[in-house]
């Protein structure tokens, strides 16, 4: 996924109100961005951040800067929760994903469930109709584990107890965690952070849900899904 216009350095003054941060650019100037992410961003909201925003000239946009991408030690991670769905759904269409790779449709936002909409429906004769859920990962606290979540996701939890019953009615179905923290090797739960998310995550996984995690390549033009990335969790 390319940026509409390549990111534009800055340092964080402040995250606030969730969605907006307020952000010095190169030439000192302070800026209001849109924040697109409403987790606790975790290691990824100090001041003096060194981010990266996407300007836009969008005359129905209040916010002329969007924040996309963070720094911390000099290391890119992506923030913002809809580019995950967006790189998935390219890889998926250029058969990338390996495990999924057989399937040549690939729809979004299909309704199932309780009043949801799982990110991708996947459908190729011959096969079982595959539901993949797709999450966004960007937190680190130790060595090179990636951890989800960063706070408590009652909605989380849900997805992967409607991703059982697809499995229960014959379909496969996929949580797919996609780690925009570069340099992560591994992925694990949060379970401190959300203990009924990881219950939740172990009866699904017992109930044939398939859990993997793709790490991504990051950069101040691009966001492109990586290769897969252990998953391991007890």
């Amino acid at each position: 996924m390319r940026f509409q216009t390549p990111l534009v350095p800055g340092t964080l003054i402040r995250r606030y109100k969730r969605f907006l941060a307020e952000v010095e650019l190169a030439d000192g100037a302070i800026v209001t961005a849109h924040c697109p992410n409403p987790g606790s961003m975790m290691g990824l909201k100090a001041p003096g951040l060194k981010v990266w925003l996407e300007p836009n000239d969008d005359p129905k946009k209040k916010l002329k800067y969007g924040w996309r991408v963070a720094e911390p030690g000099g290391v890119m991670v992506g923030i913002d929760t809809a580019t995950p769905n967006r790189i998935v759904k390219e890889a998926l269409e250029a058969r990338r994903v390996t495990e999924l790779a057989d399937y040549g449709t690939v729809r979004p936002e299909v309704k199932y469930g309780t009043n949801s909409r799982v990110d991708f429906l996947l459908t190729e004769p011959g096969l079982p109709d595959a539901y993949v859920e797709v999450k966004n990962v960007h937190l680190l606290r130790r060595d090179d584990w990636a951890e989800f979540p960063d706070s408590v996701t009652t909605r989380g939890a849900k997805h992967l107890y409607e991703l059982s019953d697809m499995v229960a009615q014959g379909h496969r179905a996929i949580m797919l965690y996609v780690v925009q923290y570069m340099g992560c090797g591994r992925f694990t739960l949060a379970e401190d952070l959300d203990p009924a998310y990881a219950k939740a995550y172990r009866a699904a996984r017992e109930a044939g849900v398939e859990m993997l995690a793709y790490g991504c390549d990051v950069s101040p033009e691009e966001i492109t899904l990586a290769g897969p990335m252990p998953v391991i969790v007890d």
